[in-house]
């Protein structure tokens, strides 16, 4: 990660990578294990299964992460919660160093604009996952959920996008390029002056989100443009959507 001193003088854009289902397939069905132990979270905090499953979508999809409702409505402990889901993944099972990825990465001309992740997830499994596919290197600075503060934000939260701002010292939103699977955190970011935003979704494959399978591709409003964003099927379509940060 960049150094603050870095930081603060570096006038470069920063393309922002959103990590998960999105640096690496869902076709891993990550998410699906992933929601499972959301599930068995929300069980074990006392739960009947249905209403373990209730609350599980109406949190994420008032939130955007199931975390952010188990904090403020139950007070639970987040890095707990962290262990005992995240952490319990196991990712190198799941998933492999992708050359392709790599190839993409470096082929970004770093003169022109940094590369930065902005997850919502905590930092223990961002920094896994880069590290499993291989891309831990190629990546500048982490935006991540502080989950040992009480009071985290998430995308799409707008206090999130202003934090990553600050962080990377950057004073115009329009400078900021943005790849992310929902198109919820996408749109978030885009009205706040975020200039280049891309979804990323795979369509026709399947993902949990919320506890609830989705179908990519059958919303409506993932159409390849629409409201200033640009949407893709495939990672290495941003060589031409973002054409201008890619080396010759």
């Amino acid at each position: 990660m960049l150094g603050l001193l870095q930081v603060q003088n570096d006038e470069r854009p920063v393309i922002w990578l959103d990590i998960d289902n999105t640096l690496y397939s869902a076709r891993a069905n990550i998410s699906q294990a992933m929601g499972e132990r959301i599930h068995a979270y929300f069980v074990g905090l006392g739960h009947p299964e249905e209403e373990a499953s209730v609350l599980h979508h109406k949190y994420y999809t008032q939130y955007g992460l199931a975390l952010r409702g188990l904090v403020r409505h139950h007070d639970i402990d987040a890095l707990d919660f962290d262990r005992k889901c995240d952490g319990s993944l196991p990712l190198e099972d799941m998933l492999r160093p992708d050359p392709k990825l790599r190839k993409l990465l470096e082929d970004i001309d770093r003169s022109k604009a940094r590369v930065w992740a902005l997850t919502n997830a905590y930092h223990t499994h961002a920094q896994r996952v880069l590290r499993i596919l291989g891309v831990d290197d190629q990546i500048e600075g982490l935006v991540y959920c502080d989950y040992s503060d009480q009071n985290f934000s998430c995308k799409p939260e707008t206090a999130f996008f202003e934090d990553a701002l600050k962080k990377a010292n950057i004073t115009d939103p329009s400078k900021c390029y943005f790849v992310d699977d929902s198109r919820t955190n996408v749109n978030a970011a885009r009205k706040l002056g975020w200039g280049r935003c891309v979804h990323f979704f795979e369509r026709g494959l399947q993902v949990v989100e919320g506890g609830k399978l989705k179908e990519l591709g059958k919303d409506a409003a993932e159409s390849l443009y629409e409201d200033g964003v640009v949407a893709i099927n495939n990672l290495e379509e941003l060589r031409t959507v973002w054409s201008d940060v890619f080396k010759s």
